[in-house]
């Protein structure tokens, strides 16, 4: 099994090594939008990046939003403390969509931009994880998820992102979008090192309530299953290349089995209302006092006071708070966000009982990787619905892995596999035997550092 970082640590670095990183680094990013800050004081260690929703103590932390713009915090989140005591080197904060709203990395200051192509998404919200990770050899990112913001970029840029079961991994000094679904998770250029980063950061953390120090198991799957629903949106491109997928694994000796689960429709409508109902309660934090952006004119009214500061939150930011706020108003409560609540456990039951003997496989994405200006002319509900399956595991805390396995057009296309909670182990040995029997070559347009 391929180990960059083991690679990294054995191999003798030349005088200038990190310098020289850093500066063809700057170069690139210019052009696809990979970081929000770059440490150009980086000396030693194999290179980490961090999402910029993730606090590093004395560098800007703002989750891609003008409404934190020049919040330095006092501490590191930890999950980057345990990269840093492993001997890691902090190399900077990745672009994402602003607080995590989005799935094609372009909802924050500067869009973000596939390696393979500018001209296309580097996919959301850990938009510049996954391209960081494409364009280095030798490099750990530190990502985030709450409803697909890692398996959708590391599907789009060709790399595998590991999204852990939720609450194995401390959301402490996490900006949060969603308390009940963030799960901070890894992108790698393989399953080995996802490995590696996933076992260095695990573990129970005193300051974080909902982290767990559970047993992770590593079960020899013989079994795929097919839930049939979620096929029914994806393109013909992308069904036709998995369905090619299926037919290599079952010559692995892998049954493949499908089943229908009508319930799982229920999963976007449902994680949608849940996530903007507590993106909408942590948003209402910045008003321009403690927190956000600082208003000094203490001559407005009290509504002028806050619209000021939160004209700097972006469209999507907007829209969030206020669909989060009326799902949660006691008007509406029951009709919406209590029958989602319910929607989930009764998912989490349905799916627990496919997981109890397989792995789910579908593909990570229903459409091939979209341009640019295809997207500008997606309506809201569009964008939602490219979440169709990635939602289900989010909300439902189960782990999840994507990882590259063809090509369309000249973009990569990735696959995604759920397991039950705790075997997030079990994924990565699924990817480890994909990657020792099938060869994907990385074919990227930009080289790599």
């Amino acid at each position: 099994m391929k180990s960059y970082i083991k690679e990294f640590e054995s191999m003798d670095k030349p005088s200038g090594y990190y310098t020289e990183l850093v500066g063809n680094l700057e170069s690139l990013n210019t052009e696809l939008n990979a970081f929000n800050v770059i440490n150009k004081e980086l000396k030693d260690g194999l290179p980490f990046s961090v999402k910029d929703n993730l606090c590093v103590k004395g560098v800007e932390s703002r989750a891609s939003s003008k409404i934190l713009k020049g919040y330095i915090p006092p501490f590191d989140a930890t999950v980057v403390s345990r990269f840093k005591e492993k001997g890691f080197g902090f190399l900077g904060k990745t672009n994402m969509d602003e607080f995590g709203f989005g799935t094609f990395g372009t909802n924050s200051e500067k869009m973000a931009r596939n390696p393979f192509d500018p001209a296309y998404t580097a996919g959301g919200s850990s938009s510049g994880a996954a391209i960081a990770t494409s364009i280095m050899k030798y490099h750990a990112a530190i990502a985030e998820s709450t409803g697909g913001s890692i398996s959708a970029p590391a599907a789009f840029c060709g790399v595998v992102g590991f999204t852990p079961t939720y609450g194995v991994i401390s959301r402490h000094g996490l900006i949060d979008y969603s308390n009940s679904l963030d799960k901070i998770g890894f992108m790698s250029r393989s399953s080995a090192d996802t490995r590696i980063m996933f076992d260095a950061a695990r573990g129970r953390d005193p300051k974080d309530s909902t982290s767990l120090d559970a047993e992770i198991k590593n079960t020899k799957y013989t079994k795929l299953t097919v839930i049939n629903q979620l096929m029914d949106g994806v393109d013909k491109d992308v069904s036709d290349r998995f369905e090619k997928l299926l037919g290599k694994l079952e010559q692995q000796g892998f049954a493949i089995n499908r089943v229908d689960l009508p319930e799982i429709s229920a999963a976007i409508p449902a994680y949608y209302i849940i996530s903007m109902a507590e993106a909408s309660t942590n948003l209402a934090r910045y008003t321009g006092f403690k927190y956000g952006a600082k208003v000094e004119d203490f001559s407005l009214s009290y509504n002028d006071f806050f619209k000021q500061a939160r004209t700097n939150f972006g469209t999507e930011a907007k829209r969030r708070v206020i669909l989060g706020t009326f799902v949660r108003s006691a008007s509406v409560r029951s009709k919406y966000y209590n029958k989602a609540l319910k929607l989930r456990a009764m998912l989490i039951d349905r799916m627990k009982r496919v997981l109890a003997d397989s792995m789910l496989i579908s593909p990570t994405m229903p459409v091939k990787t979209p341009r640019l200006d295809l997207i500008e002319k997606l309506t809201p509900v569009q964008v939602y619905s490219m979440d169709v399956l990635t939602a289900s595991p989010n909300l439902c805390g189960f782990p999840h892995i994507s990882f590259p396995y063809d090509y369309a057009d000249g973009m990569p296309l990735g696959v995604q596999i759920v397991a039950d909670h705790f075997q997030d182990h079990s994924l990565m040995s699924f990817t480890d035997k994909w990657e020792e029997s099938f060869e994907y070559k990385f074919k990227h347009n930009l080289g790599e550092l």
